[in-house]
């Protein structure tokens, strides 16, 4: 299994238009619910916003992995989107954030949500982060993904 099926192309966005990371967790849980109906936008921002307020998501330069825990689910739901300006985060390192991978997963995918937050890590790692921002479109995105197994 691949990133790019946990952020498939209908969960990317290329071009974020939110500025603040409340707008964004709006802007990429509509995404998720557009491509899996059964999921509600409410739950996911309660459970988003509640991890948040835990803990600030910003891992890396640059980069955020907001998560949250969706009761009665099974499995894994991820939406990705790019800003070029940046978002304001709140990030530990103060700088705008570029590149939000934000994940929706059941209780009984915790041993994978770790496996997928290692990727993520390898994928930042490895310089993947500045290739998904020069990418242009979902596809390109999605081809980047694809090649981070887990």
């Amino acid at each position: 299994m691949s990133l790019s099926e946990i952020f498939d192309q209908k969960s990317i966005i290329p071009s974020l238009a939110g500025k603040t990371k409340l707008d964004v967790f709006k802007e990429l849980i509509e995404r998720i619910a557009a491509a899996n109906p059964e999921l509600d936008k409410d739950t996911m921002f309660a459970a988003i916003q509640d991890r948040e307020q835990k803990l600030n998501t910003s891992i890396a330069p640059g980069v955020a992995v907001p998560h949250g825990y969706y009761p009665g689910i099974d499995g894994i739901f991820g939406a990705l989107g790019i800003s070029q300006s940046g978002i304001e985060y709140e990030s530990l390192d103060s700088k705008p954030v570029h590149c939000v991978l934000l994940l929706i997963m059941g209780e009984s995918a915790r041993e994978k949500h770790l496996r997928v937050l290692n990727r993520i890590a390898f994928l930042i790692n490895s310089g993947g982060t500045e290739l998904l921002l020069k990418a242009k479109g979902k596809a390109a995105i999605n081809e980047i993904l694809s090649h981070i197994q887990f």
